[in-house]
């Protein structure tokens, strides 16, 4: 078990906590904007009104004692901070950042605190490459499971759903609970369009899923979805 803080808690940051809790980790998210602050629907996880830029809300939320943290708002600057705070300051083992603007892509590295910089609009550019691509991005056919990335120690894998996969019909939060311990569901990319992965979605024939896998969790994960198709 993982203790996790998560920085942000819009959409993005609300499903990683979802799926991370459903692994049975520990999350904390934390979110300035009294809005974002959705008790009844993370109910296992903690909340904090803060500002994560504030080194002093850091300081409260002892972020020192957390294995991971998520830099997951949607202001790039933010998640900057963030993830250079959580590494110079708290010695975070693992810090993941969210990219949204991919021409700030240059300065999401180690320089900056982050260990793995997860970029939606490169993931989906990636999977919408011809498949006779050079670099091996392309889209796989369905009941396949490829790597996108290699992200230093966690690989990024896309799964197109087969028409006779049992899955099919079901909500994520259900099929999130079957993924092993180290995986986490990012994106459904459904008809073209990134959906969040909340837990009431509903997966389709054709969806193709965006997982963020540990190294470790690869075999587990690709035993979960090869069998997907065949019970």
């Amino acid at each position: 078990m993982m203790r996790v803080a998560i920085a942000g808690a819009g959409a993005v940051g609300r499903s990683i906590a979802m799926e991370l809790l459903g692994n049975g980790h520990e999350v904390l998210l934390i979110d300035r904007d009294s809005r974002a602050i959705g008790v009844h629907e993370v109910e296992s996880a903690e909340w904090m009104l803060a500002d994560a830029c504030e080194l002093s809300s850091l300081e409260h939320a002892r972020l020192d004692e957390f294995d991971v943290v998520v830099a997951a708002t949607s202001d790039d600057k933010v998640n900057l901070v963030v993830a250079l705070l959580a590494k110079s300051e708290f010695g975070v083992r693992r810090v993941v950042a969210r990219i949204n603007d991919p021409r700030n892509e240059w300065l999401f590295t180690d320089s900056w605190g982050v260990d793995v910089a997860v970029s939606p609009p490169r993931l989906i550019a990636a999977l919408v490459e011809d498949d006779e691509d050079d670099t091996g991005f392309g889209l796989p056919g369905a009941g396949d499971a490829v790597a996108l990335a290699a992200l230093g120690g966690t690989d990024l894998l896309e799964f197109t759903l087969p028409a006779d996969s049992p899955h099919v019909g079901r909500a994520v939060g259900e099929f999130g609970a079957e993924l092993p311990e180290g995986v986490v569901l990012v994106a459904v990319v459904h008809g073209g369009r990134a959906l969040a992965p909340l837990a009431d979605t509903v997966l389709s024939p054709g969806d193709d899923l965006v997982l963020l896998s540990s190294t470790e969790a690869d075999d587990d994960l690709q035993a979960v979805l090869a069998g997907a198709s065949d019970r």
